[in-house]
């Protein structure tokens, strides 16, 4: 499961794929900050964890044929005070190049990583 995934750089996930392509949809499991090893990026810091976890989006987009303009929309689920929210969201913004796509910015209790800060769930369509 995830050969082509994890041949691009992308950590192995437990028991589940990165996407699944259906039409011009790309159906993508939330992306989070980890390197090719398994390890997590960027330990305290959002604005880290936020742009690790939009490169490896970039890289399953690239595994499927996709591109970053066909994102349709964001969800950031960012752990702790409000400035990592904040932080996570300019590192979003910079990726972006202030052009980001609509999104929703939500502080959680925590995710599915230990020191994890930073997840980011997307929509994907490409243009027909």
């Amino acid at each position: 499961m995830n050969e082509a995934e994890q041949t691009a750089g992308l950590a192995p996930t437990p028991g589940y794929r990165y996407a699944d392509r259906v039409a011009n949809q790309l159906f993508i499991a939330g992306q989070v900050p980890l390197d090719s090893n398994g390890d997590l990026v960027g330990e305290g810091d959002p604005a880290a964890q936020a742009r690790s976890c939009l490169e490896n989006l970039v890289a399953v987009l690239d595994v499927h044929d996709f591109d970053i303009a066909d994102v349709r929309h964001l969800t950031v689920y960012v752990v702790g005070e409000h400035q990592n929210l904040l932080d996570a969201w300019q590192a979003i913004v910079g990726w972006f190049d202030d052009s980001v796509p609509p999104a929703t910015l939500l502080g959680v209790n925590m995710l599915g990583y230990s020191a994890q800060l930073v997840e980011i769930d997307s929509k994907i369509l490409a243009q027909p």
